[in-house]
């Protein structure tokens, strides 16, 4: 299934992350997951991968304009100024060996970055070599801040989801904007224990399916796009989430166990930098 942006691109609501995946690990696993049936992709320069993630698509033998790809510019390189954003996008492009990114986002909201790397990246809009832009880790109040000048409307705002940090209020001040929610981090990181819940140990025995699962289709049924981890042994799994629907009931009680709980400390973009 996919969602149209509000640039009219259409984007498949389940993809593949890379994060954490290196080397002949990111190519292989990218490479399986299309072959799989996934056609959403999504790294980062922070991720270090982007050349294997390249090279993956490539072995797929999958059609470029069949696959939806996703970077991110990182916070290191924003700090380092207009000339050096522009010299990763130029470099991304390189190592995914790609004439154009379906979708480039700003990792962070660096302070005092973000405005000439959002222009930056509009430029790259208008020549063609990027197809859409938008952020990842965007309070409502970085937003604010970045719609009062950008003459692009971001499409997509990736933030940390999952039934402890559901992200209701975001979510709706996104929507309302017109902008998609992307779900990273969908079981947590951590401390969280996702899979020792009771209620989500219940749900799963009850529509008889893995507690990954039921948390995905949280995910997907809320209108959310979500990233789990490429993982070979999960992919048939993850894709079966399509074929199922959880109960409204079920829904709210798993939207009851939000406890506004990140992953991180961290990971509250309101107190980036680390």
């Amino acid at each position: 299934m996919k969602l149209k942006l509000n640039n009219g691109i259409e984007i498949p609501q389940i993809g593949v992350g890379t994060w954490t995946l290196r080397g002949e690990v990111a190519k292989n696993n990218v490479c399986m997951a299309l072959k799989a049936g996934f056609r959403h992709i999504d790294t980062a320069q922070m991720y270090e991968n982007e050349e294997e993630v390249g090279q993956g698509i490539i072995d797929s033998g999958m059609a470029r304009e069949e696959v939806f790809l996703a970077t991110k510019v990182s916070p290191p390189t924003m700090r380092n100024g207009a000339d050096a954003v522009r010299n990763s996008i130029e470099e991304s492009l390189q190592k995914l060996k790609t004439p154009y990114i379906d979708l480039l986002l700003i990792h962070w909201p660096v302070k005092d970055c973000v405005k000439f790397t959002w222009e930056i990246m509009e430029s790259y809009v208008k020549e063609g070599k990027i197809r859409s832009i938008g952020v990842s880790n965007f309070n409502p109040n970085h937003l604010e801040d970045l719609l009062s000048y950008a003459e692009i409307r971001p499409v997509i705002n990736q933030i940390e989801v999952h039934p402890y940090m559901s992200q209701v209020e975001n979510i709706e001040f996104n929507r309302n904007l017109g902008i998609q929610i992307e779900a990273w981090g969908p079981f947590g990181q951590g401390d969280i224990d996702i899979v020792g819940n009771p209620v989500l140990q219940s749900l799963a025995k009850k529509y008889q399916k893995t507690i990954s699962q039921i948390v995905l289709r949280w995910i997907i049924q809320r209108g959310l796009i979500t990233i789990p981890r490429c993982k070979p042994n999960h992919f048939a799994e993850n894709l079966e989430v399509m074929q199922f629907a959880l109960a409204e009931d079920d829904m709210l009680a798993i939207n009851a166990l939000n406890q506004n709980h990140r992953s991180d400390p961290r990971n509250n973009p309101d107190n980036f930098p680390w």
